[in-house]
């Protein structure tokens, strides 16, 4: 699920992993229409770096 969001609503999948910095920077990023991309795909190795550094 935050993965989805990661990629619908990059500087929300921020606040979800507890990055409310990197979260208004995402947002600011976001707001080009050519920065969205690169803030999806932040977010998404954000996400899945907390997925896998919660997991072990």
């Amino acid at each position: 699920m935050r993965i989805l969001i990661a990629i619908l609503l990059p500087w929300l999948a921020f606040f979800t992993i507890g990055r409310p910095f990197a979260g208004i920077i995402c947002l600011i990023l976001q707001l080009t229409l050519i920065g969205w991309a690169p803030a999806a795909i932040w977010a998404a190795f954000s996400v899945n770096k907390h997925y896998v550094d919660k997991n072990t």
